[in-house]
């Protein structure tokens, strides 16, 4: 596979989950035998006082902390109990964690996405998990024998970085990975340090300030990661677009055509290029993810009606990204003559790759059009940033620049029609729009609901 790949001009990047295991991986099967089997330091114990360790939680709700009845010792599960963590401090599992990730670097694979990677240098007795003390000298530990050695990509899953923490990660000069996963943006629907359950509308203008912050903190030493999906996230044309089938399409264009001409590697999300919606359900026995069925459990105890719970899955579960992908209008979308694990979109018969394949004007081609303009243009990918209209309250306009041109970005976010005053820049042409007749003037800019425009100033 990885050949063929490559005669298309295709890597494969992989999936890295070093974090943890399985708890049917070997390697736990062993160390659960006894408390001195030479696998059992590779993951992280602590002696049963007739108490729960300490206070850490699991991502999926409870304890992070599991009893071993065979060895009467709790082991650390920062997510599920069936995955247990692994112990990085011991250097025999580093070692064959660098065997592992080099068995695949020499059958060409193109790099690697590193699962959680911002958790491996955690001290679970200290109750730190996220960005420990030894985290980076690992990863540069990592770099020297592992990827460093080829022309590979890498990023980090970090779900709590910040800009100088980010540095740290991807400055070339401290040799650790190409660049990392921050999610700050992914959180606007979020409370303030509150789970990601517990919603409240999200800020248009703290979107662009954390946008712009992220573009100016890393532009000359670091590299972005620019996304709006993933398989832990709810669709974005429902979050932060309008999944109505009148403005369905325009909005993901629009949210697509702002994002991928900012500075980084964007990365497009299965079923993104499509449209595809959140899909909601009506009762926990829909869904399939263990986070929700978790938190279902945790807050119905809690007090919560089932109708607040499902409301907030609806919102943020990860089933919205996990469904099949409808490749046409028939049973199951075409996926499979089975029983899928998951019920497809119900919205499959207009949502699906056939229909999107046979629009010239679908989201599809945008997106298309959106990798092209980056192929072609040194502008999109070294260009500078620089924000225009921070306070406008439905318009994130941008300009980008390199010594030979400069393009300007404008988008709005909303169903209704929103003016600005752009009069001191005059447009040369029209790159790329959302809406087929847009207008060339910037004198007084009229945009229409969720229209985006790319213009190249004179």
């Amino acid at each position: 596979m990885i050949a063929e790949a490559k005669q298309h001009g295709i890597a494969i990047i992989m999936d890295l989950v070093v974090n943890h295991t399985s708890d049917e991986h070997p390697w736990f099967q062993e160390a659960k035998k006894s408390k001195d089997n030479p696998y059992r330091d590779y993951y992280i114990w602590r002696p049963n006082h007739g108490k729960l360790p300490n206070g850490l939680r699991s991502t999926f709700s409870g304890s992070a902390w599991e009893l071993d009845e065979t060895t009467n010792e709790y082991y650390l599960h920062l997510f599920s109990k069936k995955q247990p963590d692994l112990n990085w401090e011991n250097p025999k599992v580093r070692e064959e964690i660098y065997r592992m990730m080099n068995f695949w670097l020499e059958k060409g694979i193109g790099g690697f996405r590193m699962d959680v990677i911002d958790l491996i240098g955690k001290q679970p007795d200290k109750e730190i998990t996220a960005n420990g003390p030894l985290l980076h000298t690992y990863l540069q530990e990592m770099n020297r024998e592992t990827f460093g050695k080829y022309n590979v990509l890498t990023v980090g899953e970090t779900w709590g970085v910040t800009p100088s923490g980010a540095l740290l990660y991807t400055n070339p000069d401290r040799e650790e990975l190409s660049m990392v996963f921050q999610f700050e943006h992914a959180a606007l629907d979020e409370q303030p340090d509150k789970q990601k359950w517990d919603l409240q509308e999200w800020d248009f203008l703290k979107l662009k300030q954390i946008f712009s912050k992220w573009q100016t903190k890393l532009d000359e030493r670091g590299w972005n990661s620019l996304f709006w999906n993933n398989h832990d996230l709810p669709r974005v044309v429902s979050r932060l677009g309008n999944d109505s089938e009148k403005y369905r399409e325009v909005s993901a264009k629009m949210l697509a055509t702002i994002l991928h001409l900012q500075k980084g590697t964007p990365y497009i999300y299965q079923g993104e290029e499509i449209g595809l919606t959140n899909t909601a359900i009506n009762a926990i026995e829909e869904a399939d993810d263990i986070e929700s069925h978790n938190m279902y459990r945790e807050r119905l105890a809690a007090g919560y009606t089932e109708a607040e719970i499902l409301h907030a899955i609806n919102a943020k579960g990860r089933d919205n990204a996990r469904r099949p992908i409808p490749w046409n209008d028939s049973k199951n979308g075409g996926f499979t003559d089975g029983s899928p694990w998951l019920a497809l979109n119900p919205r499959y018969d207009v949502i699906n790759v056939e229909n999107a394949l046979q629009d010239p004007n679908s989201l599809f081609y945008h997106y298309q059009k959106l990798v092209q303009l980056r192929k072609e243009n040194e502008l999109i990918v070294w260009g500078s940033y620089q924000e225009l209209l921070p306070e406008h309250p439905a318009i994130y306009a941008y300009l980008r620049t390199n010594k030979q041109e400069t393009w300007l970005i404008l988008a709005n976010f909303y169903e209704a029609e929103t003016t600005a005053e752009l009069a001191g820049y005059t447009a040369e042409k029209i790159i790329l729009s959302n809406y087929p007749d847009s207008k060339i003037s910037l004198h007084e800019v009229t945009l229409r609901p969720y229209e985006a425009v790319v213009y190249k100033l004179k």
